[in-house]
């Protein structure tokens, strides 16, 4: 299994490009990650670099309990690997807010777990 952090700021809207280690591959792509002021919690875009393909939009970076914690959980048909927002210290907080999202949260991409 190949863990990665995928460096996010707080900045309120981010489009990178990344290539995450998935089940024994490869994958690029895109994401773009925004805040929703209204609801307070931050949503995920991911499209396929290639074939410049939208494979999901809006999911939100919520934390969780296993296995619900995998944002990707059900969407392993994409085989896009498995997403997490994990706490990096101690907190009250549920889900990262608009100012500790990369600091205090991190978003985890990692293979697909088996089921």
């Amino acid at each position: 299994m190949s863990d990665q952090i995928i460096p996010l700021t707080a900045d309120p809207n981010q489009a990178m490009q990344v290539t995450v280690s998935v089940d024994g591959g490869s994958k690029t792509l895109d994401l773009f990650i925004s805040y929703n002021e209204k609801a307070t919690y931050w949503t995920m875009d991911i499209t396929d670099s290639v074939t410049n393909e939208s494979l999901l939009t809006g999911i939100p970076l919520v934390t969780g309990q296993y296995p619900s914690a995998n944002m990707l959980g059900q969407f392993a048909y994409l085989g896009i690997g498995s997403a997490y927002v994990i706490p990096t210290a101690s907190t009250s907080a549920d889900w990262p807010d608009d100012t500790n999202l990369g600091t205090e949260f991190v978003l985890v991409w990692s293979d697909t777990p088996d089921v």
